[in-house]
């Protein structure tokens, strides 16, 4: 993949010093295809800042950027996640002869469409036959995503991933029973063919098949999936970062266009804050649990039905920093798609410029109600 110019400074990691933050980091990332730029600027505030992630979770291009941290010791991380970007930005020949100032990315995005993105995607040429020919469950897509597997086998050391100094959990819904399945590092070995089933966005992307069980992109399920860490057994306290690319709220579309990215907001931001919300109220109750139980006399807690209902409670408590990308000018329904540079290096600057402001500011170091559970702090950028 041929590289070309980033704006955001480069930078490397901070010296090692002792671990300020007591809680388990955990970095949860969206789908969202070229949006994700927002997520590796986020990553890169975070490195600055000395914060790193114990465990990375991520849906579609959020599985991607995840390995990508996951899958490298710390001092590569920001160079891997540069090359991808890089490489898979794109100025094709049409914006170069007449410029974006005139015709905005679409001619851009049009170029996508018709010759891909390199090492991620190209057209399959199987897909001339039309929709109604049989190409196999593997096959039966507008792409190919061949080029994507060589390159997270470059980018991606999945003997490092193996060794679990990050943990990695990349959702894919399975086609056949169209249930949610997390793959993830601490339970088995992960390869490229886990990322990128959890990218397989039909019908653009083939499915991937693992173990005789075909895969889509989770996004179709799930695209926020902060439920992982709240159902995690065992609990422990957390800081959560959920780095969110698609906007939950907006105006009130006028236009065609305006409707078309509105609608696709609205399906891919995966009601993230009510799914959040009935979380938040789901672990209340544990810590209600809790303390009901330890208000019990001794002889009460003795009895077995008595402790197998005190399982249920919970002690641990939930940070969460909701960080919401910025609506960039120019945005319209293929910014997902927007795989130009100046498009990723703008995003890429957006989500390292609000993450500094958010550790700078520090909310989840507050006073927190102690029957909480999860404690909420949204940041939009």
């Amino acid at each position: 993949m041929t590289p070309v110019p980033s704006t955001p400074p480069r930078t490397t990691p901070a010296p090692a010093k002792e671990r300020a933050i007591k809680e388990q980091v955990v970095l949860v990332l969206q789908g969202g295809g070229a949006l994700g730029a927002y997520q590796a600027g986020v990553y890169q505030a975070l490195m600055e800042g000395g914060i790193e992630p114990d465990w990375v979770i991520g849906t579609s291009i959020g599985a991607i950027n995840g390995a990508l941290i996951a899958g490298n010791e710390p001092s590569n991380r920001i160079a891997r996640l540069r090359e991808f970007w890089d490489g898979v930005g794109r100025k094709g020949l049409l914006d170069q002869l007449w410029p974006s100032a005139i015709f905005g990315n679409s001619l851009a995005n049009m170029s996508t469409m018709m010759s891909g993105i390199p090492g991620f995607f190209t057209p399959n040429p199987q897909a001339v036959w039309g929709p109604t020919f049989p190409l196999g469950v593997e096959k039966a897509s507008y792409y190919s995503t061949d080029p994507l597997k060589e390159t997270l086998g470059h980018l991606v050391d999945f003997d490092c991933l193996a060794r679990q100094q990050v943990r990695l959990s990349v959702g894919a819904v399975n086609i056949r029973t169209s249930e949610m399945r997390y793959f993830d590092s601490q339970a088995m070995p992960l390869a490229a063919a886990h990322v990128m089933a959890s990218g397989a966005l039909p019908p653009a992307f083939p499915a991937i098949t693992i173990d005789g069980e075909s895969y889509w992109d989770g996004g179709i399920y799930s695209n926020t999936p902060i439920e992982v860490v709240l159902d995690d057994v065992p609990r422990r306290d957390s800081l959560i970062f959920s780095v969110n690319v698609w906007q939950p709220t907006g105006s009130q579309p006028t236009t065609i266009q305006q409707v078309m990215a509105r609608h696709k907001d609205i399906q891919f931001a995966s009601r993230g804050k009510s799914h959040v919300a009935r979380q938040a109220q789901i672990h209340r109750l544990r810590h209600v649990v809790r303390e009901l139980a330890n208000r019990l006399p001794p002889e009460v807690r003795a009895d077995p039905v008595v402790r197998d209902m005190a399982e249920y409670g919970c002690g641990t408590l939930m940070h969460l920093v909701r960080l919401l990308s910025p609506r960039l000018d120019g945005e319209d329904h293929t910014k997902d798609i927007d795989f130009t540079p100046s498009g990723i290096e703008s995003r890429w600057k957006a989500g390292h410029e609000h993450a500094r402001k958010v550790l700078a500011e520090r909310p989840w170091e507050a006073p927190a109600d102690l029957l909480a559970g999860v404690v909420i702090h949204e940041a939009t950028g």
